[in-house]
């Protein structure tokens, strides 16, 4: 435990070593705030919920997201200091697990900053807050997931813009699998069981259901069960890569 909390520090205050996590942030709150008033048409709704601003958060992590995650191990391979952390008194798993929760502590900060919003509507209005709050953790397990997905890709490459490309494409294709058409496209063909199972691989689907206010036990488990399995993928890739 000592060993990844090291890691963790290690990664933490790297993120804010450069300019580039006050960027992501500024573009972060400024495009939730793009969403949630303009696209969103928060005012206009008459309705004091933050809807609007969750309803975007499977488009926005699948973008800002991998800016994330393509540098986690990329970077590592490409300056030659993976080989010199794997030398280090630490398990892959310390490792792994460190850095990503360093990346996943930094996305809760940013998201954390959108706290004004919720300032706002309770000014405007009386909205369920429990509603919020679950909308609150449903954001921050999605995110999870897509860190997940963009940790284990940057483990494979050590080009960064690569990393970023692969995994923007695998986390669109979990926000779509859920979509109708994509069903359609399916269910002409496969069988309904394997149609089902795509549809059940959709972020939006488990995180519309939180944000909601409902937190189901499933939702949870799906998140946390895929963030686990992209994880020991993301162990995998780095022993493979250790080889070559």
């Amino acid at each position: 435990m000592n060993r990844m909390l090291t890691i963790f520090k290690r990664e933490f205050r790297g993120y804010f070593a450069t300019p580039v996590a006050y960027v992501f942030i500024v573009i972060f709150l400024f495009l939730t705030g793009l969403f949630t008033f303009y696209i969103g048409s928060f005012y206009e709704r008459s309705q004091a919920d933050l809807e609007p601003f969750f309803r975007y958060h499977p488009w926005l992590y699948m973008l800002l997201i991998p800016a994330i995650s393509m540098r986690l191990w990329s970077e590592e391979r490409k300056s030659g200091t993976l080989e010199l952390l794997m030398t280090l008194p630490i398990s892959l798993a310390d490792a792994v697990i460190g850095k990503f929760l360093a990346a996943w502590a930094f996305t809760a900060i940013a998201l954390g900053l959108t706290f004004p919003l919720w300032l706002t509507v309770n000014y405007l209005g009386n909205p369920d807050n429990t509603v919020i709050a679950a909308g609150y953790v449903g954001s921050l397990l999605m995110a999870g997931g897509f860190l997940s997905i963009g940790a284990c890709i940057s483990a494979l490459t050590r080009n960064q813009v690569v990393a970023f490309v692969i995994s923007f494409v695998i986390c669109f294709a979990f926000n779509l699998s859920g979509f109708p058409l994509v069903l359609d496209f399916f269910s002409g063909w496969a069988p309904q069981a394997v149609v089902e199972a795509i549809g059940s691989f959709s972020f939006l689907t488990h995180f519309n259901s939180i944000q909601k206010g409902v937190i189901d036990l499933r939702d949870v488990i799906f998140f946390a069960t895929l963030i686990a399995l992209w994880l020991y993928a993301n162990m995998l890739a780095i022993e493979h890569s250790k080889g070559h």
